[in-house]
């Protein structure tokens, strides 16, 4: 089974730019792409900060953006989203009981399931217990068959000290819950606008950059974030019985060398 991994698209309304780049103009490069490369995809996730400002204006960018995208796609909300105005302009994105944007999809190859860590107001995350309990409730129901976890922020921290300052705050009891599902295979991951793969309590984890700008390697700066424009990127997933195995594709570089 293939996925695809898209991450932090920050889209702003109509004839905006930020930090200088054209956030839909990449998106819509990226969904090319996709649809060029990977038609053969089962799905395409996208893992929070849809948009820039959280604004209704900026989702309607965003959903005429993916309107040409020849895969099923989910969406997830992040620090940057607005679960409200999300909901307005995507009326048919599954949400759990308690109105997180939390859902599964059976696949061939496992369960994946998308997980809300939106806290409004703040930009780093938190999992409450109504989420928890839901996601209990779905580990619970995949049996012994694969799950693959999605989220925006890790529930740890990943080097950076300007982005460890906004990483999920609630981690314990949610490791915790966790360490109960050995069939936990991997764990995606947004907000932190660089590749990273690695492991987490056992778990296999990776990180995809954003479709517009990066957060530089800096291991000293506490704030401001500091960002640069390394490439933009997605994940390209291909998840069987024995393994998972992630590409990172700059998309936007497409020039071959000479044979």
């Amino acid at each position: 089974m293939k996925l695809i991994h898209l991450t932090d698209t920050h889209i702003v309304s109509s004839g905006e730019r930020l930090f200088g780049l054209d956030p839909k103009a990449r998106l819509q490069a990226a969904i090319a792409s996709i649809n060029a490369e990977h038609g053969d995809a089962a799905l395409c996730v996208i893992s929070g900060d849809l948009v820039n400002g959280g604004s209704v204006s900026e989702y309607e960018a965003l959903r005429a953006c993916l309107d040409p995208l020849a895969l099923p796609y989910r969406l997830m909300v992040g620090n940057h989203d607005d679960r409200h105005n999300f909901t307005a302009v995507f009326p048919d994105s599954p949400l759990d009981a308690h109105g997180f944007v939390q859902s599964t999809v059976a696949t061939a190859e496992g369960r994946v399931i998308l997980l809300d860590t939106h806290e409004p107001g703040v930009h780093w995350g938190s999992y409450c217990g109504k989420r928890l309990g839901w996601l209990r409730e779905q580990l619970d129901e995949a049996g012994a068959r694969p799950v693959y976890l999605f989220m925006h922020h890790p529930p740890f921290a990943i080097g950076i000290p300007s982005m460890d300052r906004m990483t999920m705050r609630d981690d314990a009891p949610f490791a915790e819950l966790l360490g109960g599902y050995p069939n936990i295979r991997h764990l995606f991951f947004g907000h932190v606008h660089r590749p990273i793969a690695g492991s987490w309590r056992g778990i296999p984890i990776s990180a995809m950059r954003s479709t517009n700008h990066q957060v530089a390697l800096d291991l000293e700066t506490t704030a401001p974030v500091p960002k640069n424009l390394e490439p933009a990127g997605y994940g390209v997933v291909f998840i069987d019985e024995q393994q998972t195995i992630v590409h990172l594709h700059e998309y936007l570089h497409t020039e071959a060398l000479p044979a």
